[in-house]
């Protein structure tokens, strides 16, 4: 467990027990809770979480990881543009198909972030190329703050993003999560209420 643990990057420790869904009202709490049985893993099914900033995407990747990694399966957890990074270092130094072989282990792939930032056409590519490799052949989370309709500013082509959304969402659960944001309103509640100085 502790060995799946530190392979996944995991950058926090987050459980669905910790997740407050009365902060999310779109959010389908029993779709989440079906999802941490780690079934649809077994059926190389995706998810998407997709809301906007402070919603709590990022803490529900990382509790269906932990729930992935618990039930003994190898996971990866990782941003959009650092896997891109990753792709392209990978591409100059020559090792890019030992690298796509190691991703091809993973049987739960989290990509989180994406759409914060705009990817280069070679590093879309290889972004998609990643996503086609495990169509039925491993699940993939992607948490993204725009909407699917929105995805070609990141990718730059519709024709790319297109050939993506018909391989990650052929067998795909949708996790909508708009709302207030999350943190805002615990760093809001946090502070508490503002003391008028001339209250005495």
């Amino acid at each position: 467990m502790r060995r799946r643990f530190r392979a996944a990057r995991f950058p926090a420790v987050k459980n669905i027990d910790s997740f407050d869904f009365n902060a999310i009202a779109s959010l389908n709490k029993m779709l989440v809770m079906e999802l941490a049985r780690c079934d649809y893993v077994n059926r190389n099914e995706n998810v998407i979480a997709v809301g906007n900033s402070g919603t709590g995407k990022t803490h529900i990747a990382l509790a269906l990881g932990l729930a992935a990694c618990q039930k003994g399966l190898p996971v990866g957890f990782i941003t959009a543009s650092a896997l891109v990074h990753e792709l392209l270092e990978a591409r100059d130094e020559k090792r890019l198909l030992r690298l796509q072989k190691q991703m091809a282990k993973v049987r739960l792939l989290i990509i989180y972030e994406l759409g914060y930032v705009p990817l280069s056409p070679t590093g879309a590519e290889l972004l998609i190329e990643v996503f086609s490799q495990r169509y039925e052949r491993g699940s993939t989370i992607v948490a993204s703050n725009l909407p699917l309709d929105e995805w070609t500013s990141v990718f730059s082509s519709e024709r790319l993003t297109g050939a993506l959304l018909d391989r990650l969402t052929h067998h795909v659960h949708i996790l909508e999560m708009n709302g207030e944001s999350y943190r805002l309103a615990q760093s809001l509640k946090a502070a508490g209420p503002k003391r008028d100085p001339e209250a005495g």
